[in-house]
C-alpha cells in the first residue's frame, strides 16, 4: 500500500495550478451547495464537534472528480482531507501522495485490509477521508448506485465517524464549456456497529442515489449548470458566445 506524504509547499503550488490553469481553463463554472464541514446532527439538531472524523462518499463519474473535490476542500473546509485512490493510478501519478492521496489495491485481499486499516487510523486521529464506494468510474446517469461493502467496514471500525454524501453533476447547458455543480448533503450519523457492513453500504448507496436524482432534477428544472445560492469555487469564465456578444456590443456602440 502507498501511504500519503503531505507536503505544505507542494500543496500551495499545486492548488494554484489546479485552480487557475486546470479548472478555470476547462470549466465555465464550479459551484458548491451545502457545507463540507458538518455542523448539526439532523436527528436532534445538536451541534457536531468540528474535530469528529468524516467520511465523504461521492459518485464517481469523471476523471476530474479528484481534482474537483481537492479544490472544494481547499476552498471551503477547515478539516485535514485525504483521498483513497486506486494503487495503479497512484503509482502512475505519485505526486498525488503529497496532496493527501493514498492507495488501495482492489485485486489483493491483503492490500484491501491494509488500506482499510490505514483509513481507520486516519479517521481515529480526526482526519477526513474521501472515498468512491462505487469502486470505478461510471456514467452519472448509471442506476442503481451500488456500493461495495468497504464503506460499511470503515464505519464499523470507526463508529464515531460522520458520513457525508457528496454529489457531482456536470454538463453543458447554455454555454460551450462544461459546468460543474457539487452538493454536500446532510450528514448521516448512525450506530454503525449495530449494522452489518452490507447494510451500511446499501443504505448509503440509497442516500447518495436519492441525493443525486434530486440534484439532477433541480438543475434540469432550472435549465442551468448551478443551483440557487450556490457558492462559486472558481471565477466565472465567459463562454465563446458571451465573448462574441460582448465584442458585438463594443463594435455597435
Amino acid at each position: 500500500m502507498i501511504r500519503a506524504v503531505k507536503s505544505k509547499p507542494f500543496n500551495y503550488i499545486f492548488a494554484l495550478y489546479n485552480h487557475y490553469y486546470l479548472l478555470r481553463r476547462r470549466f465555465r463554472s464550479f459551484t458548491l451547495t451545502g457545507s463540507l464541514d458538518p455542523q448539526v446532527d439532523i436527528r436532534d439538531n445538536s451541534p457536531i464537534e468540528p474535530t469528529r472524523p468524516v467520511i465523504y462518499f461521492m459518485n464517481h463519474s469523471s476523471w476530474w472528480d479528484g481534482l474537483l473535490l481537492y479544490h472544494a476542500a481547499r476552498q471551503t473546509s477547515r478539516g485535514d482531507h485525504y483521498v483513497m485512490m486506486e494503487e495503479q493510478q497512484l503509482q502512475q501519478y505519485a505526486f498525488f501522495r503529497k496532496l493527501g492521496a493514498y492507495s488501495i489495491n482492489k485485486e489483493s485481499a491483503s492490500g484491501i485490509r491494509t488500506s482499510l486499516q490505514y483509513t481507520s487510523e486516519l479517521l481515529d486521529s480526526g482526519k477526513r477521508v474521501w472515498i468512491f464506494p462505487q469502486g470505478e468510474i461510471l456514467h452519472q446517469e448509471a442506476r442503481p448506485i451500488r456500493f461495495r461493502p468497504g464503506i460499511g467496514l470503515l464505519l464499523r471500525r470507526s463508529p464515531n465517524a460522520i458520513a457525508v454524501p457528496v454529489t457531482l453533476c456536470h454538463g453543458m447547458v447554455q454555454h460551450d464549456r462544461p459546468e460543474i455543480s457539487m452538493q454536500a448533503g446532510p450528514p448521516v450519523l448512525e450506530d454503525w456497529k449495530a449494522l452489518k457492513s452490507e447494510e451500511i453500504a446499501a443504505r448509503l448507496g440509497h442516500v447518495l442515489e436519492q441525493q443525486l436524482d434530486d440534484h439532477r432534477s433541480a438543475l434540469v428544472r432550472m435549465g442551468q449548470g448551478s443551483l440557487p445560492d450556490a457558492l462559486p469555487l472558481i471565477r466565472h469564465v465567459r463562454s465563446t458566445s458571451e465573448k462574441y456578444d460582448a465584442a458585438r456590443k463594443r463594435v455597435n456602440r
